[in-house]
């Protein structure tokens, strides 16, 4: 499916336009959390046991150490679990062992906090905060979520955001991770992220902007799913957009976000002449 076609349907412009003013609600997630009966949501969390359980290594597995940042800080895990990531397996089978020393891995350039969230979900098959079921309102929500849009990281939770020693300035901690699990060949991390970012709203344009271009410099070109996503909630949210600052100092920086982000507006508008012209009555 090409990256226009991703798009579009990822907009709704299959069958008619819907657009309203949002950022980063729970109605634009990959992963749209549906309403499951007493006895499916038991299903699922025996499930979710199960494969926890089956995610816990075996006694004899060796351990190994990860160098992590230029502050070199030290991890260590299961080699049996770490081989679950094909980036991971890939560097450690023909690594070669001394007796009594772990195998080691150097990633100067990934963040601690990073790592610490594809190890947490290696391990327990999430990370925090975590997806938990409100009984109450039977949806899922974000773990520790507030919705205060005046406390740091806007609704959803307090950890929203993350700084980037990279970047230099925070970004949306969820699409840092979408980026390490495409790194890492994590395609179920890359859903979770994609799904826990859907619960985030009240994101400051500069946070989005900042985050839109971290993910075209960090993933391939042929990434689609988070690259469409951002591009769609510009449009929609394209009263706040075309007023910022931050935008057209962003747009005059230049970036190839901005080429794919005509590109989308171009179809965006064609979709909504198409519409009119399919309601109008046609001339006799």
């Amino acid at each position: 499916m090409s990256f226009v076609s991703y798009l579009a349907q990822f907009m709704g412009l299959d069958n008619r336009l819907n657009i309203v003013n949002r950022s980063f609600t729970r109605s634009d997630r990959v992963g749209k959390s549906r309403k499951l009966p007493g006895k499916t949501y038991d299903r699922h969390v025996k499930a979710k046991k199960t494969q926890e359980k089956a995610k816990s290594p075996s006694p004899a597995t060796p351990i190994v150490t990860i160098i992590v940042s230029r502050e070199q800080r030290l991890f260590v895990a299961h080699e049996e679990i770490l081989c679950r990531s094909p980036f991971f397996r890939s560097m450690l089978k023909d690594e070669f062992v001394v007796e009594g020393v772990n195998k080691a891995v150097n990633l100067p350039d990934e963040e601690p906090e990073v790592l610490s969230c594809v190890l947490e979900f290696l391990y327990k098959g999430d990370y925090y905060p975590r997806l938990l079921r409100n009984n109450d309102t039977m949806s899922w929500e974000l773990e520790d979520s507030q919705n205060d849009a005046t406390l740091p990281g806007g609704r959803g939770s307090s950890e929203a955001t993350m700084f980037h020693s990279a970047v230099g300035d925070v970004v949306l901690r969820d699409t840092v991770v979408y980026c390490a699990a495409e790194k890492y060949g994590l395609e179920e991390l890359k859903r979770l992220a994609l799904r826990k970012q859907g619960h985030q709203s009240g994101i400051p344009i500069d946070v989005i902007l900042r985050s839109a271009r971290y993910v075209y410099d960090n993933t391939p070109n042929s990434e689609c799913q988070l690259r469409a996503r951002y591009l769609a909630m510009i449009i929609r949210s394209r009263q706040n957009f075309k007023t910022s600052g931050t935008m057209q100092l962003e747009m005059e920086m230049g970036h190839p976000l901005f080429f794919d982000l005509f590109v989308a507006m171009c179809n965006h508008m064609d979709d909504l002449e198409d519409i009119r012209n399919h309601e109008s009555p046609k001339m006799t």
